[in-house]
C-alpha cells in the first residue's frame, strides 16, 4: 500500500512538471506587454504601433503598452533587449539602424544572434521636404540651391548614421553636391524643425505626409520604387535623376533565447492585428501598407541586411575603424 502511494505521488509529480510548459504557455499573458519604440511619439513608427497594440491588447486579453525611447537613430530598443528579461513581457521595434551599429559602434552584442524575430509588420516611405514657404518649389531647385551655396543647404533627420542619412550622403555624392547635415533625435523633432523654420529641409520618412496634404510643406522626391499613391505628382529619385531606391523595413523582436511557444503566440496575435482595417488605415496616413514577414524570414532579412549596411558604411566612408 505505502509502495503504491508513493508510486502514485512519483506519478503525480511527473505529471505536474510535465504539464507546466503547457500551463505556462496558455498563462501566457498574465500582465501586461510593453514595447519600446525608438521613435518619439505621433510619427510613422508610433501612431501604427499604438493601432497594433490597442488589437493585441484585446487578442492576448492583457494591456500592451507602448513606451517612447527616441535617439540613437531608433536603435535603443535594441539595446534595451540585451537587459531585459526574455519572458514575452519586453518587446522593441527593430529598423535599418539595429544593423548598422556592429559597424558604427563599439558593441559587445550582435543583432544577428542577440535578438529574437518576432514578426515583420511594414516598410517606411521616404522622400525630402521643405516648409511650404521656401523658394525651392522642386528637385531641380535644391539641386541649384545646395550648389550655389555649398555645404550651407540644411537637412534634418532622425540621427546620424540612419538610413535617412546614409541615403543622404549618396544622394549628394550622385548629384554632385554639398549639404549640412542637422541630426536629429526622431522624426517627430525633425517635424517640428522644419516647421519652426529652423532647417532649410528634412530627408525623412512619411512622417511628413500629414503636413503635405494640409498645405505646410512640399514633398520634392521620394525614394521608393515607384511614385507614392498620395503624390502621384512627385517623382522619385530614379526619375529625377539619382539612380537610387530606399525602403526601410521593421518589426518586432524580443531579447535573445525566448520561448518558441511565447513567440508563436505573440506572432500569430500580431499577424492577426495586422489584418485588421484600423492598421491598414494607420498605416495609409503615411502611405506605408502591411508587409507581412514571417519570424525565421524576418531573421534572414536581418542577417542579409547585416552584411548590406556593411557594405554601405564601407563605401561612404563611415564604418568605425578598428
Amino acid at each position: 500500500m505505502i509502495k503504491s502511494q508513493k508510486l502514485a505521488a512519483c506519478l503525480a509529480t511527473a505529471c505536474a512538471v510535465l504539464a507546466q510548459p503547457v500551463l505556462a504557455e496558455q498563462a501566457y499573458p498574465v500582465r501586461p506587454i510593453k514595447i519600446v519604440i525608438g521613435f518619439a511619439p505621433g510619427g510613422s513608427t508610433d501612431t501604427p504601433m499604438r493601432v497594433l497594440a490597442e488589437s493585441v491588447s484585446k487578442i492576448l486579453k492583457q494591456p500592451v503598452v507602448i513606451e517612447n525611447r527616441p535617439g540613437a537613430g531608433g536603435t535603443l530598443p535594441a539595446v534595451v533587449m540585451q537587459s531585459s528579461s526574455n519572458d514575452g513581457y519586453t518587446l522593441g521595434v527593430a529598423s535599418a539602424g539595429v544593423y548598422r551599429l556592429p559597424y558604427t559602434t563599439d558593441l559587445k552584442w550582435d543583432p544577428a544572434k542577440d535578438l529574437t524575430y518576432i514578426i515583420g509588420l511594414t516598410g517606411y516611405a521616404f522622400g525630402i521636404v521643405v516648409p511650404s514657404s521656401s523658394p525651392i518649389q522642386t528637385w531641380s531647385d535644391y539641386i541649384a540651391a545646395a550648389k550655389a551655396k555649398p555645404g550651407e543647404l540644411t537637412y534634418g533627420t532622425p540621427g546620424m548614421a540612419t538610413t535617412q542619412h546614409l541615403t543622404m550622403e549618396q544622394i549628394s555624392r550622385r548629384a554632385g553636391i554639398k549639404l549640412n547635415h542637422v541630426p536629429y533625435k526622431g522624426t517627430g523633432e525633425t517635424m517640428l524643425a522644419l516647421t519652426a523654420g529652423q532647417i532649410d529641409s528634412a530627408a525623412e520618412t512619411s512622417a511628413w505626409a500629414p503636413f503635405v496634404k494640409e498645405g505646410k510643406m512640399r514633398l520634392l522626391v521620394t525614394w521608393g520604387d515607384k511614385r507614392m499613391a498620395s503624390f502621384p505628382d512627385t517623382p522619385t529619385l530614379r526619375e529625377a535623376g539619382v539612380p537610387l531606391t530606399q525602403k526601410s523595413y521593421w518589426g518586432l523582436v524580443g531579447p535573445k533565447g525566448m520561448d518558441q511557444a511565447i513567440v508563436t503566440k505573440l506572432h500569430d496575435a500580431f499577424r492577426q492585428a495586422m489584418q485588421q482595417p484600423e492598421f491598414k488605415q494607420a498605416l495609409q496616413r503615411y502611405d506605408m501598407e502591411p508587409d507581412y514577414m514571417h519570424s525565421a524570414d524576418f531573421h534572414k532579412f536581418a542577417v542579409n541586411s547585416m552584411q548590406q549596411e556593411k557594405e554601405i558604411l564601407d563605401l561612404l566612408g563611415l564604418s568605425r575603424k578598428k
